[in-house]
């Protein structure tokens, strides 16, 4: 009976030993893998997070069409407008809250876009797609004509089904909406007729 606590106390001892030793082996396996996943972020995912221009290809992209980029964690519409929707824009001016882009020019629309296309080019609408009321993505509404939650009288353009707000296709926001302000136009500039970079308009 003397050697039961003697035994005892070697057992305890050895899972004592294992459970330190799986314990290292474990946090440097931890810190093993976390050093790979850090050193595969490419120069350009980095400078992404970190809020950097992005270059954009939109040779593909055909008249009444969006696509959709990333700048700064938000998506930025690139939408190739039809000659009929470029000249649908103009005779919207009553229906809308701010036609001229003055509203805070400096936070939503760059002296480039104070147009009643609202870009560089008058084809090519780039926009932030979120709502400035409370932070939502409207949906695509291009189609004309009536359709559930819009007027009968609608010429095309963007639906933010949260509460309702409506922009034409210059992303220019229709008078008595929840939305305060146009959806923003981001800094742009284009670097040959197909390619877009956003976030610095240096050359715009």
């Amino acid at each position: 009976m003397s050697d039961t606590p003697v035994d005892t106390q070697r057992i305890d001892s050895s899972k004592r030993t294992w459970l330190i030793a799986s314990t290292c082996a474990g946090a440097v396996g931890g810190v093993a893998t976390a050093v790979p996943f850090v050193s595969t972020l490419s120069p350009s995912e980095k400078a992404k997070a970190a809020g950097a221009a992005v270059e954009v290809d939109i040779s593909n992209l055909k008249p009444g069409e969006k696509m959709t980029a990333e700048w700064r964690g938000k998506p930025v519409w690139i939408v190739k407008r039809t000659p009929e929707m470029v000249a649908e824009l103009p005779k919207l001016d009553g229906q809308l809250a701010d036609p001229k882009s003055e509203r805070h020019p400096e936070e939503f629309t760059p002296e480039y876009a104070r147009n009643t296309n609202r870009s560089i080019k008058p084809e090519v609408l780039v926009v932030v797609g979120i709502c400035t009321h409370l932070g939502c993505s409207p949906s695509d509404k291009f189609t004309p004509g009536p359709q559930p939650s819009l007027p009968d009288n609608w010429e095309g353009g963007f639906l933010c089904p949260c509460h309702g707000s409506t922009f034409d296709l210059a992303g220019r926001v229709f008078k008595n909406k929840p939305a305060p302000d146009n959806l923003p136009v981001p800094p742009h500039m284009y670097l040959s007729d197909t390619r877009l970079l956003i976030g610095e308009d240096k050359k715009a």
